[in-house]
């Protein structure tokens, strides 16, 4: 699919950059000869109305820029004079050829295509002239115009061409990687409901198969209760993902007190670590205003204390707390007592279904907290990121504050 899509990028790319070179090599090479013809015309039409002037070459006037001869014409259409001095004016044959083929002409302008000559003629009551000039060196400027023009626009092509294969592997990298972090992530989630559904069946099964006492069908159904909730717990946090990705957060922004958000989110915490053997300890600016979502916030809150319980030593502690940041700006950490964490992969532990401890997923942990974590921290304009130094692990998100 990306070979085709960066395919799809070039052969458009390439369509669009192959109309604008012929159409602006079209228009240059227009444009020259329109403007040559026009010069040419306003020399010829110049020479006509002044007759007078053309007896010798040195006599012309600036605006004569091509050779050029000129006849007058007596009523009968006989040649009375000639002047220019370029060409060979005694072939009395060949002046009639052209007196003939002019004549013949509707039109006061036209070019003999035989000659290479464009003629003007001007008439009048007593008299007719004819004045022509030589188009050859006109010509020969729009073949070298021609040849430049093609020699322009194949160099551009390939060079266009060249440059859109580039691009297209740099614009259709963001497509790429979506597209193996969705295969990623069908992986991960299949990987993961792989397990809950294999022991509702299993028990499933031993019940249809009558099972072995009360006792038993009791402990079968509670793994399948068990695993029912887990599936829907990890169901529930794939389809919040999800909705996160395409914008689709049903989220109300409001002023929110991030200071008494924080100590409410941390009350029933409080019990949970004291029975895991883990002491909570918490430091809370009181009074920091923040735009945003009260609820979405708490979760962020919940998804790093969760974490912080899962990867604390045993018997080890957990620091919470809420200060502001010079102006406009407040942090929020989360540190614990727990095993130092490579920094190669501190970035990974907000990537989906990551797990530092894989035997986590046998708890109920599906790697997500932290994703969840980050994508409602972007939408409240801020940002997350975690540390380790010393057997602290840190987790920071910072937000803007009133």
């Amino acid at each position: 699919m990306i070979k085709k899509l960066r395919l799809k990028f070039v052969l458009i790319n390439m369509s669009i950059v192959t109309i604008m070179l012929v159409v602006i090599l079209g228009l240059v090479f227009y444009f020259t000869s329109a403007n040559l013809e026009r010069e040419s015309m306003r020399m010829l039409e110049n020479i006509a109305a002044q007759p007078v002037r053309l007896g010798v070459p040195g006599e012309l006037g600036e605006d004569v820029r091509l050779p050029f001869f000129k006849l007058q014409l007596g009523l009968g259409g006989e040649v009375v004079a000639t002047g220019g001095g370029y060409y060979d004016l005694s072939d009395d044959a060949f002046l009639d050829r052209l007196i003939a083929q002019t004549a013949a002409s509707p039109n006061h302008l036209g070019v003999l295509e035989e000659y290479n000559l464009r003629y003007y003629r001007l008439d009048s009551p007593a008299n007719q002239c004819v004045v022509f000039s030589d188009i050859s060196s006109e010509r020969a400027t729009l073949e070298g115009l021609t040849r430049s023009c093609v020699l322009i626009g194949c160099l551009s092509f390939f060079g266009f061409l060249w440059g859109s294969i580039l691009l297209s592997k740099w614009a259709v990298r963001p497509v790429e990687r979506a597209w193996q972090q969705q295969r990623q992530f069908v992986a991960d989630a299949s990987h993961e409901l792989k397990t809950p559904l294999t022991v509702i069946m299993t028990n499933a099964e031993l019940l249809q198969d009558g099972g072995d006492g009360s006792e038993n069908r009791k402990r079968f159904l509670s793994g399948i209760l068990a695993m029912s909730r887990q599936m829907k717990n990890l169901i529930e946090q794939m389809l919040e993902l999800a909705r996160a990705d395409h914008g689709e957060s049903q989220a109300v922004y409001g002023p929110v007190d991030l200071s008494k958000v924080t100590e409410d989110t941390l009350l029933p915490f409080e019990p949970i670590f004291f029975e895991g053997g883990l002491a909570l300890e918490s430091e809370v600016e009181p009074d920091i205003q923040v735009s945003g979502d009260g609820a979405q916030l708490s979760r962020v809150l919940e998804a790093l204390l969760d974490n912080a319980g899962k990867y604390t030593r045993p018997g080890g502690r957990v620091w919470v707390a809420l200060r502001r940041k010079g102006k406009g700006r407040c942090v929020l950490t989360v540190a614990d007592e727990g095993e130092p964490i490579p920094p190669e992969r501190l970035e990974l532990l907000f990537k989906r279904f990551y797990r530092a401890d894989p035997a986590r997923s046998r708890t109920g942990s599906f790697g997500l907290g932290l994703p969840i974590a980050r994508s409602i921290v972007a939408r409240h304009r801020g940002k997350i990121w975690a540390e380790s130094r010393e057997g602290i692990n840190c987790f920071f998100v910072e937000l803007p504050c009133d």
